[in-house]
């Protein structure tokens, strides 16, 4: 995606910046564009999204974090969005937190000490978002499981996708044991979740929260980064989660499969 120039900017987002000093474009995703925009006020984000399934993904995202605005977790408020359906893009216009992805902050933290705070912050952090109500506005018409599934196929059948027919079908068959749900993130990795002086300063990125497994998030989390998240680190992040360790048929139905549609 090419990045976001300043006369691209919607005139109801031009209008809420106003001078705007400095436009900055971090290392993003496949879903967005996305500018750091510094103005005379302060710093904000703008995500613009293009085609049916990212403009509706930054529609979801809208939604969710407008239900959860007046929880405790450290997410960013939107104070905008466009939607332009003529040309097929969609805008949100939300606060800027500083800080590192916590991919970042382990690569570049030496000390093992501080190293292992980071992960086991990312544990509790994770905790915070399945210990927070569900609002009802995110809960689903039917089980979160069954919702995925018909997502995953309509994906299968409409985009690129990593998972295959033969995958699909394997999930439909062997849908784990239900568990209690609970608020989710939806992709709950270590590049959506923020660090600032060593302390977890954000969470970004909400276009999957809604009532839903807690194990799928959980999966998300201790992915397996050569050189930043190890096989070791994922006992780390379970002590800062404050439960044990999913087991590997879990971590595989999530992780290695219900993910490869999204």
């Amino acid at each position: 995606m090419l990045p976001i120039q300043i006369n691209e900017l919607p005139i109801e987002i031009k209008e809420a910046l106003g001078v705007i000093n400095n436009i900055q474009y971090p290392k993003q995703g496949y879903t967005s564009d996305v500018a750091v925009i510094e103005t005379d006020a302060t710093t904000y984000v703008v995500k613009r999204a293009k085609g049916e399934q990212y403009c509706s993904s930054l529609s979801k995202e809208v939604s969710v974090l407008n239900a959860l605005k007046n929880s405790s977790l450290p997410i960013p408020n939107v104070f905008n969005f466009v939607e332009q359906k003529e040309e097929s893009q969609s805008w949100i216009l939300m606060d800027f937190f500083e800080g590192q992805t916590v991919r970042n902050a382990l690569l570049n933290e030496k000390n093992k000490e501080k190293r292992r705070d980071i992960i086991y912050q990312f544990g509790q952090g994770l905790s915070q978002i399945h210990s927070t109500p569900c609002p009802k506005k995110l809960y689903c018409s039917s089980p979160w499981i069954d919702e995925m599934l018909t997502k995953a196929e309509y994906n299968l059948n409409n985009y690129d996708v990593d998972g295959t027919r033969e995958l699909l079908e394997t999930l439909k068959t062997n849908k784990p044991k239900s568990v209690k749900q609970t608020l989710i993130h939806g992709d709950f990795t270590i590049d959506n979740v923020l660090v600032k002086n060593g302390k977890i300063h954000g969470i970004i990125d909400w276009s999957g929260g809604t009532f839903g497994d807690p194990r799928y998030d959980a999966s998300l989390a201790i992915r397996q980064k050569k050189n930043v998240f190890e096989v070791e680190d994922a006992a780390v992040f379970f002590e800062g989660y404050g439960c044990k360790n999913l087991n590997k048929e879990e971590c595989h139905y999530f992780d290695n499969g219900l993910y490869e549609f999204f």
